[in-house]
């Protein structure tokens, strides 16, 4: 299945264990100032911010009445009760949130995130409201042994048996190698588009029409110097940006290369 023009080109910044009160008031300034300038903006990109939890009330105040959406960093899959330290979807929605990660490497590696459990925290997600960002994504072991699509199925396969085919367009991916996150070395274009490819033809296996509107990011080392490589694959709808989307000029540079 051929890349598909329906799907919303999304540029989402994940700050990870990054910012400060003043820093991110100047951040965020600073991309409202850059939206507002861009004539015309086209209505198909968006941009989404993940900030830490405990910035997302600061954060929607300041993007408030913009067209930078929010994003939480995780989600839990209970709704309330007896559960330390965790965020449920509604009190995301509370404050604004559009979107939120499930999923990223770093909560699989680090806190030993169950395909199972990512799955149960998007299908929470999606039944109040939110848009999931799920995160997939092999390791070097995984490539090198030829199983990243075994492992991008096993990953992604728990959550589409939980859902109605319709309500794939509720959904967003993003494939993220895990040998290229914070590493500075990133997956080149073709091989992008490989995985997005195949994950593209996985959701039409579930729904034809709906997974061609499912955008499908690509996350891992990526910067201004090779975001237009990715914006030129057919299948890439944008990208999940770490490090770089702390810094105001390579975020924008990086949007650009989906605004052409």
């Amino acid at each position: 299945m051929k890349g598909i023009v329906l799907a919303r080109k999304l540029i989402v910044g994940n700050w990870k264990l990054n910012g400060s009160l003043p820093e991110n008031q100047s951040l965020l300034k600073a991309m409202l100032s850059e939206t507002s300038i861009q004539a015309p903006k086209p209505s198909h990109v968006e941009w989404v911010v993940c900030p830490p939890a405990v910035y997302i009330s600061q954060a929607s105040d300041l993007l408030s009445g913009s067209s930078i959406a929010l994003a939480g960093q995780d989600v839990s899959d209970q709704e309330k009760g007896a559960f330390t330290g965790e965020i449920s979807a509604s009190m995301l929605l509370e404050f604004k949130c559009r979107y939120v990660l499930v999923g990223h490497s770093e909560r699989r590696q680090r806190f030993a995130e169950s395909n199972d459990l990512i799955a149960a925290k998007a299908l929470a997600a999606m039944k109040a409201g939110l848009i999931p960002i799920v995160c997939v994504g092999e390791s070097l072991a995984d490539r090198e042994s030829g199983s990243t699509f075994t492992v991008l199925s096993s990953q992604l396969d728990p959550l589409l048996s939980l859902l109605n085919p319709r309500a794939l367009k509720g959904l967003v991916i993003a494939y993220e190698p895990v040998w290229a996150i914070g590493t500075g070395r990133n997956a080149d274009g073709s091989t992008a588009q490989e995985a997005h490819a195949f994950l593209r033809n996985k959701l039409a296996q579930v729904d034809l029409a709906c997974a061609a509107e499912v955008s499908i990011l690509y996350g891992g080392s990526v910067k201004a110097a090779n975001a237009s490589e990715y914006a030129a694959q057919s299948d890439v709808d944008g990208v999940l940006v770490g490090g770089a989307s702390l810094i105001i000029s390579e975020f924008l540079s990086i949007s650009q290369a989906f605004h052409a």
